[in-house]
């Protein structure tokens, strides 16, 4: 079950990452998490090339579309909720993509560093 308040790591009401394509472990486009969601896909991240090849790197083949698990492959510029630590090892490489920090579930904080987060800020306005 899901959370029945979700707050961003800003303290304010979580924001919906992206509907196209349907993210979030829920498929409900925002990055919520509960006790089934043991990946924590929690931050939701503007992808970039650098980012999919990091991750088809660690063997998590992103861009590549799954039909049978209806996953559509995904493109830079897409909006996705991304596995809290699959983000900080990115960054500890230098690969990170940007977060929308409105849109990232401050259960993130409990895996990367705040600072780190908003290195990457992304500006949605």
């Amino acid at each position: 079950m899901k959370d029945s308040t979700p707050l961003n790591v800003l303290g304010e009401p979580l924001r919906p990452c992206s509907t196209d394509p349907l993210t979030g472990f829920y498929r409900d486009g925002c990055c919520n998490t509960g006790p089934e969601d043991h990946g924590c896909h929690t931050v939701c991240v503007v992808l970039n090339e650098t980012f999919l090849k990091f991750s088809k790197s660690r063997g998590n083949d992103l861009s590549s579309p799954r039909p049978e698990f209806g996953f559509p492959g995904l493109n830079p510029g897409d909006r996705w909720c991304l596995c809290a630590n699959r983000w900080q090892e990115a960054h500890s490489f230098d690969a990170a993509p940007n977060v929308i920090l409105e849109s990232t579930h401050q259960k993130t904080l409990d895996n990367i560093p705040f600072a780190n987060l908003s290195q990457k800020a992304f500006d949605v306005n």
